[in-house]
C-alpha cells in the first residue's frame, strides 16, 4: 500500500508542477511524453528515467527547471524539504528515488 501511496502522491506532483504551464501544456507534455517517447502518464512512477529522459529531449536544459518544479511539490507532499545541493548536478531519478525511501521508512515506522 505505501508504494502505491508513494506512487499517487508522485503522480500528483508531476501534475501540479506541469499544471503551473498551463492546462494545455501539461497535456502537450503528457501527449509527447507518451507518442514520442512511449512513457505512459501512470506509469511514470515506475519509469522515471525514461520520463526524465523524455523532458530533457523535449526542453533541453529547461527540462531541469521542470524537475526542479516537480521535486518542490514532491517533498512539499511527503513534508520533507527539498534539499539540493546547487553546486552538484541535478539528478532527478535520484531525488525521487530518495524521497520515495525516506516516505516508506516514514510510513513503516508510524
Amino acid at each position: 500500500m505505501t508504494q502505491k501511496a508513494f506512487e499517487k502522491i508522485l503522480l500528483e506532483a508531476v501534475d501540479e508542477a506541469l499544471a503551473s504551464l498551463g492546462d494545455s501544456a501539461r497535456q502537450a507534455i503528457y501527449f509527447h511524453l507518451e507518442n514520442r517517447f512511449a512513457v505512459e502518464r501512470t506509469e511514470i512512477p515506475k519509469r522515471i528515467e525514461d520520463f526524465a529522459d523524455g523532458l530533457d529531449k523535449i526542453f533541453g536544459v529547461g527540462a531541469q527547471f521542470l524537475e526542479i518544479l516537480i521535486m518542490k511539490q514532491l517533498y512539499q507532499k511527503t513534508g520533507q524539504p527539498l534539499e539540493w545541493n546547487r553546486s552538484k548536478e541535478l539528478i532527478f531519478a535520484e531525488y525521487v528515488a530518495a524521497a520515495k525511501r525516506s516516505f516508506l521508512r516514514e510510513r513503516k515506522s508510524s
